[in-house]
């Protein structure tokens, strides 16, 4: 007896043994991590994801720092291949093409720029913003779509970042390869977050402008006369033009995350001006490049080769043939340079992570840049031979809820809101029970489709409205939600009062 109760109590003095090593070694472990993170925190690198910044912390400028951001982001290979679309798939020429990327962008670069102004007065992320339209967890859904969103677009800059890196190096490079160069770049910038992004985008657009001017200085010539288009149709046009929106409109989404350090006394013209022609300048010069360079490539043999299978980068590499090996090392800046858009498009990523799955919210935001690198390069890596489908799909498909969007937080905003600040309840950003419940921006976005489905014109399918119109999906996006918005929130605020 007295054997057994000797062998008892060694078992459980062995487990409590056991149990006190375990809790030592979590005790070692989480005192490393937060070492570790503190360290990191000294370093630069932000670990704040989706809580509002604090009034006495948003001490960020000068303004203009939101201007490099968007320029950086647009002045890339991405807007060049969007271009190209133009004459490539719809086959018209670069005057149309190009009247059409001006006046497009023209209107839908106004929304992104406009929603910037809201981060400094407000403090929060842009969709931490849209829980005052469509609740705590209504948001889920256009958050499930921006991260799809923002994850295509990232993956399309590392198919193009790739093939221009794996076009200077004869065959010795894979696509795949550059494929991970570039992610890996982009995912150092995104680690360490808003100030370090902040630099990178003051000065990534620099080289890109170099190289775009001498490759304007030895191929120019060519683009002097382009060859005779047929006449555009309505249709043609209005369909690019929803490839356009799907490039532009869809940065509505993510656009005060880069202006919630600002200060809440900045002048909110003086940010939407800075913003928008961040926005408008490199889409429309960029974007019109490529449309003329596309059509020039016909009748210039060497461009031509470069360009088969749809390979931008191989076009931008034929460009700058006749500087010899200097072209090469232009080629791969050019390549670089779509780092600037998915470096602050995985930052924007971190943040609707948390958003999407709000327990994560105690996670460091940095962690997630690893998550966004783990996704998309694998799929740059699957999708890198069907480039041009991909972009052309990708493109038109975005753009319609996007618009949706829009229309609801804009309306949200300036109708229920009436453009306050103090209209925003700052407390509320994570009480489920103190933000709307999101029937309404849900219900008004998801029946805009039932015009919408008829107006898209896609490869798959082509609705009986856009047969006779071409695709007027975004429009009627927008369009039918802001009118079906008012009404349905409306009555939501008389069952639950204003929230």
């Amino acid at each position: 007896m007295s054997a057994n109760s000797s062998n008892v109590r060694s078992e459980k003095d062995e487990e409590a043994i056991w149990q006190k090593a375990d809790f030592g070694t979590k005790s070692i472990q989480s005192h490393r991590w937060e070492w570790l993170s503190k360290r990191m925190l000294t370093w630069g690198v932000e670990s704040r994801g989706i809580r509002p910044v604090p009034i006495d912390e948003r001490t960020d400028r000068p303004y203009s720092k939101i201007f490099f951001v968007w320029f950086s982001m647009n002045f890339n290979i991405l807007s060049f291949s969007a271009g190209t679309l133009g004459p490539v798939i719809f086959g018209l020429g670069v005057r149309d093409t190009c009247l059409t990327i001006l006046f497009f962008n023209l209107l839908c670069c106004a929304p992104p720029a406009y929603f910037t102004t809201w981060g400094p007065k407000l403090g929060m992320r842009q969709m931490i913003i849209s829980r005052y339209s469509f609740g705590y967890y209504g948001v889920i859904l256009p958050c499930i779509l921006n991260l799809i969103g923002m994850i295509g677009f990232s993956i399309l800059n590392c198919i193009l970042g790739g093939q221009a890196l794996a076009s200077v190096a004869s065959g010795n490079l894979s696509w795949t390869v550059g494929i991970v160069v570039v992610a890996v770049i982009s995912l150092l910038v995104s680690f360490c977050g808003f100030n370090v992004l902040n630099w990178y985008e003051r000065v990534a657009w620099i080289p890109v402008l170099i190289t775009y001017v001498i490759a304007l200085g030895v191929g120019g010539k060519h683009l002097s006369s382009p060859a005779p288009a047929t006449p555009a149709t309505a249709s043609a046009i209005l369909s690019f033009a929803s490839t356009l929106a799907g490039f532009a409109i869809t940065f509505s989404s993510l656009s005060s995350d880069f202006t919630s350090y600002f200060r809440p006394n900045v002048s909110s013209w003086k940010l939407f001006w800075a913003s928008y022609l961040g926005f408008l300048l490199p889409i429309v010069t960029i974007q019109c490049l490529g449309a003329a360079v596309a059509v020039a490539a016909t009748s210039v043999p060497a461009w031509n080769e470069g360009y088969a299978g749809g390979n931008v980068g191989g076009l931008l590499e034929a460009m700058l043939q006749p500087v010899g090996n200097f072209g090469k090392f232009l080629t791969v800046l050019l390549s670089l340079s779509v780092a600037a858009n998915i470096a602050a498009t995985f930052y924007s990523i971190t943040i609707n992570i948390q958003v999407f799955i709000p327990a994560l919210v105690v996670v460091p935001r940095y962690v997630f840049s690893l998550v966004a690198t783990a996704i998309v390069v694998p799929i740059s890596i699957v999708g890198a031979h069907r480039f041009y489908a991909t972009l052309i799909n990708f493109l038109s498909l975005i753009g319609y809820w996007a618009s949706a969007y829009v229309a609801i937080v804009l309306i949200e905003h300036l109708y229920f809101r009436k453009n306050d600040p103090a209209r925003y309840d700052q407390n509320s950003w994570d009480v489920p029970k103190r933000l709307p419940s999101g029937i309404a921006a849900i219900a008004a976005g998801v029946a805009s489709f039932g015009l919408v489905i008829p107006s898209m014109h896609q490869v798959w399918f082509t609705g009986p409205i856009a047969h006779a119109t071409g695709d007027i999906g975004f429009e009627v996006a927008f369009a039918v939600t802001a009118v079906l918005y008012l009404p349905f929130r409306w009555a939501e605020i008389k069952w639950r009062g204003f929230s």
